[in-house]
């Protein structure tokens, strides 16, 4: 995995090298694991990266969501070299701030960005991004919100369930942690930050040409360009590998919004049996090529509602690692239930990746809502059964 650093090299007398273990305090009973560079001082096993956290599961590397809520559903966060795809709510109200808290999560601690986009240029999405929700304010915020989004508790009472009872409250305050921050949704992130961080756009409007040759049975023009465009990025900049970043590694978190959609040129929303049915999950297959080999990590919000082709949405969720769903009760007959007046809507993890696996995990909480209040935007138990 590139996320793993390559073993030191080099061979010593016996003497030094009982010098050098008890000079790093190793025991014969703790593994030597592969070091970020090659020297012989001690150092850590992973690579080093800020917003970066091996997992404790399966020492995997994780970036965070930028939700810590949903780091914690996931296992402790997005892994590198994966895809987490999140199905559009109804009318797209919810997916946008999921997006932008992924790319906010990456400016904060200095990753790459690259935002794709069909429906709004990428500098523009950066500019609405969340501010970060510093230390010393967190519980602050965080203690408003809740003091005014408080519910009578003889009505919380009757609304739990008794199987729920012994289930810890997803949501907790913020807390000072490297990995992970919390955004205030009623904000936008400094421009100081934006100018000071590393990003890449591709809207598709600029990028496309009217005079592309395509193949038959091939990729869409836009899919074609995204792809050549990710790829540029990754080989360029050294996230592969093969010519390494000459600075301190980074992480390339890839934004691609509304994927799918006819904006991209695709016709699955349009048509049951349309001439690009294949071109979508083709796209993702050399897409997770491109992650596979490479300290990238990368979130597609796709209105699925939209795709006529149910088989089409099986593929799709095959060839991501992550997905999540969104279903918002506007316009549903949830929203004017008073049980339901404390939610703005349900969130379903649909898969979680199988990393080192042969199955796929499965969360351990299955009735989860969240919920935008004035501020932040929070995942908890759904306590209607």
């Amino acid at each position: 995995m590139a996320a793993v650093a390559t073993c030191g090299s080099g061979a010593g007398t016996t003497g030094s090298a009982v010098a050098t273990a008890s000079k790093s305090n190793v025991t014969s009973f703790q593994r030597r694991g592969p070091r970020a560079s090659g020297t012989n001082d001690s150092g850590p096993r992973l690579v080093s990266i800020a917003g970066t956290r091996p997992s404790v599961r399966n020492g995997q590397l994780l970036v965070s969501t930028g939700l810590p809520a949903l780091d914690q559903l996931l296992g402790g966060g997005l892994a590198i070299g994966t895809v987490l795809l999140i199905e559009e709510d109804k009318y797209n109200i919810y997916s946008p701030l999921l997006f932008k808290c992924f790319l906010a999560e990456g400016i904060v601690n200095g990753h790459t960005l690259l935002v794709a986009s069909a429906k709004e240029d990428p500098a523009n999405i950066l500019q609405e991004l969340p501010a970060p929700l510093l230390d010393d304010n967190s519980k602050k915020e965080f203690d408003e919100d809740v003091y005014n989004h408080k519910t009578p508790e003889s009505n919380i009472k009757m609304k739990i369930a008794w199987r729920y009872q012994l289930l810890p409250k997803m949501e907790i305050g913020p807390v000072s942690s490297r990995f992970g921050h919390y955004y205030d949704a009623s904000k936008r992130i400094p421009q100081e930050l934006i100018e000071a961080s590393n990003w890449h756009g591709f809207f598709l409007p600029e990028k496309i040409s009217s005079t592309l040759k395509v193949e038959p049975c091939s990729l869409t023009p836009g899919y074609i360009k995204l792809l050549q465009f990710i790829q540029n990025i990754i080989y360029e900049e050294g996230f592969d590998g093969s010519n390494p970043q000459k600075k301190q590694r980074n992480v390339l978190r890839i934004g691609i919004q509304n994927l799918g959609s006819p904006l991209w040129g695709d016709d699955i929303c349009c048509a049951e049996n349309g001439s690009n049915s294949h071109s979508l999950t083709k796209f993702l297959y050399v897409l997770r090529g491109l992650l596979r080999t490479s300290l990238s990590a990368c979130i597609i919000t796709m209105p699925t509602h939209l795709i006529q082709n149910k088989t089409i949405i099986a593929r799709v969720t095959n060839l991501s690692d992550t997905v999540i769903g969104l279903e918002s009760f506007i316009g549903s007959e949830r929203e004017t239930n008073p049980l339901y007046k404390d939610y703005h809507g349900l969130i379903h993890i649909r898969q979680i990746p199988r990393l080192n696996n042969l199955i796929c995990d499965e969360s351990d909480v299955k009735d989860l809502a969240f919920k935008l209040k004035r501020k932040l935007f929070t995942i908890e138990v759904d306590f209607i059964s």
